[in-house]
């Protein structure tokens, strides 16, 4: 590990005895074959390669001259994954990239890469025309929902499923999309980097040209109901943004940490 890291390693509050975290049986094994050590434990979610970057490390064990485990650091410097956070499973692709690039475990451009090929469920109005409201702060956006389960929970709402492409050329000025208000994570979608995309994606411009799909009854119980245009929905969006490591789960080690 970089002296650099092991420096912010190191600036966490020590824990130690019946307050520090149970590490796993692979850190105490660690922990006795290397004496007098920092042992890192890293977020699984991080795929790259070579040593992980300090966000990604959750803390770190110290072993005594003896092997046995004596302390445990947090690490202030750590970004808590999807995993770590308790989001549900992924829905589908376009949930997974917006999950990664929320936590910063992936870039914002795969969120863009994998809606290009996708066709959403958007809430339309009674003429067929996708609903406008606002996220919570102000942006004008076309909400849409990548699954059907994040759509049940809008209630009874008039709706209908198209391709990315063909939505994107329906926007109104100003708008942009709005991904999933109703999922663990939200997003703004910056239609730029969308059109790029879809510009790059194969059989995006025959997809585009596919007419509307007509519009279907609401996702509850009942008939459609009316909505206020322009009114604030879902959550926040998120923009799209010498020691030894450990390859261990942290499940069983009480240390997982929660949304800030």
């Amino acid at each position: 590990m970089e002296e650099s890291t092991q420096s912010a390693m190191t600036a966490g509050v020590p824990v130690t005895g019946e307050e520090m975290p149970e590490p796993p049986p692979e850190v105490i094994e660690a922990a006795r074959n290397a004496p007098d050590h920092w042992l890192a434990m890293v977020d699984l979610t991080w795929q790259g390669e070579g040593p992980p970057p300090l966000w990604a490390l959750i803390g770190q064990w110290r072993s005594g001259p003896t092997g046995e485990i004596e302390e445990w650091r947090d690490n202030p410097e750590y970004r808590p994954s999807p995993q770590m956070l308790d989001w549900p499973e992924p829905a589908d692709a376009v949930d997974s990239a917006v999950q990664l690039a929320a936590t910063g475990y992936g870039p914002g451009q795969d969120v863009s890469e994998a809606l290009a090929r996708a066709e959403v469920s958007v809430l339309v109005t009674a003429t067929g025309s996708p609903l406008a409201a606002a996220s919570p702060d102000g942006t004008p956006v076309i909400p849409v929902y990548t699954s059907q389960s994040y759509l049940e929970s809008v209630g009874r709402l008039l709706y209908d499923r198209r391709p990315v492409a063909a939505l994107v050329e329906q926007l109104p000025p100003g708008h942009a999309l709005y991904l999933n208000p109703t999922g663990p994570v939200s997003m703004l979608v910056d239609t730029e980097e969308l059109r790029t995309a879809l510009a790059g994606a194969s059989g995006t411009a025959d997809e585009a040209r596919k007419p509307a799909a007509a519009s279907r009854p609401g996702t509850g119980a009942g008939g459609a109901e009316p909505v206020s245009g322009g009114r604030a929905i879902g959550k926040p969006a998120r923009a799209a943004n010498g020691s030894t490591v450990v390859g261990a789960g942290m499940a069983s080690t009480g240390v997982a940490r929660g949304a800030n």
